[in-house]
């Protein structure tokens, strides 16, 4: 059954990011590389976005895509990284990474960390040492996870982790998370039930630090964590976790900002064609990213 659900979520997504209309932001063109990095996992795929005209050194974003630890790759958010790379003077390293059920926690957040480790290494062609995480929906948790390993484990620097969307309480069920969109909205309990099983299967594991960032105490000694941009999305079933985890970073002066975008669910960047909405939410992290890496 979760196969099935698995790959007819696939199929939504890989409809949503190939469009009949065309790719978006077909006005922006960035140099691309594709390349493979080693973890302590195995190997992972990777794609390397420059940015057209490089002011200096740049810095780098190493992202990572959602897809509720089960589904996706890479691919999902090339528009994304384009714009990003384009606009932020920053080179931006799109990864892939395991996933569940075949792959279950803590092999993907592993994964995501050793490639952020790779990236902040000085032999590249970009700046290691100014560096910023971000993903969406799962991504943003896997970001999270991974700025709270950089705290705990001494580095690599961190300017900036961006949770866009994120899930941060999977020990809460979901029946218990609501979404004005009731049944319309995109993520149901019971899908978020068969990605939450797939990635952590064993409901104690769930209150893990790196799995459930915004459960109970676990946001207890993340003072001198990387600043967070937090965004989540009005009606998005996660909302009320990602505003508790940002209030909890606040509370340490690791929260860069808050934001709610108004009138959307979760994906909405990926799955919907809200152009103004998507270019204007785009910018606001550009901003930050370009301010955390210029410091």
């Amino acid at each position: 059954m979760a196969d099935i659900v698995a790959r007819r979520f696939a199929a939504k997504i890989n409809a949503a990011i190939h469009p009949d209309s065309g790719p978006r932001f077909p006005e922006i063109s960035v140099r691309t590389t594709d390349i493979s990095i080693e973890t302590r996992h195995g190997r992972v795929a990777a794609t390397i976005y420059l940015p057209p005209s490089p002011i200096g050194t740049p810095g780098v974003y190493v992202n990572a895509h959602g897809g509720g630890f089960v589904v996706g790759s890479r691919q999902q958010d090339d528009a994304w990284c384009r714009f990003l790379a384009a606009h932020a003077n920053v080179v931006v390293l799109n990864t892939d990474y395991a996933l569940a059920p075949a792959k279950r926690f803590p092999t993907p957040v592993e994964q995501f960390y050793d490639v952020v480790q790779w990236a902040s290494a000085q032999e590249h062609e970009w700046d290691g040492t100014r560096l910023c995480v971000g993903g969406q929906s799962a991504g943003g948790n896997l970001s999270a996870a991974v700025a709270r390993m950089a705290l705990e484990n001494g580095g690599p620097a961190i300017a900036l982790q961006v949770l866009h969307y994120p899930p941060l309480d999977i020990v809460t069920p979901p029946s218990r998370k609501p979404s004005p969109l009731g049944s319309k909205a995109v993520l149901q309990p019971w899908l978020c039930e068969v990605f939450d099983t797939a990635y952590v299967p064993d409901r104690t594991q769930r209150r893990h630090r790196f799995v459930s960032p915004a459960w109970g105490d676990n946001a207890e000694g993340i003072a001198g964590i990387a600043p967070a941009l937090v965004i989540a999305a009005e009606f998005d079933r996660l909302r009320n976790e990602a505003k508790r985890y940002a209030d909890k970073l606040e509370a340490v002066g690791a929260l860069a900002e808050y934001i709610e975008v108004s009138d959307v669910d979760h994906g909405y960047d990926i799955m919907t064609d809200e152009s103004e909405v998507i270019r204007r939410m785009y910018e606001a992290i550009v901003a930050h990213v370009h301010r955390a890496i210029s410091r």
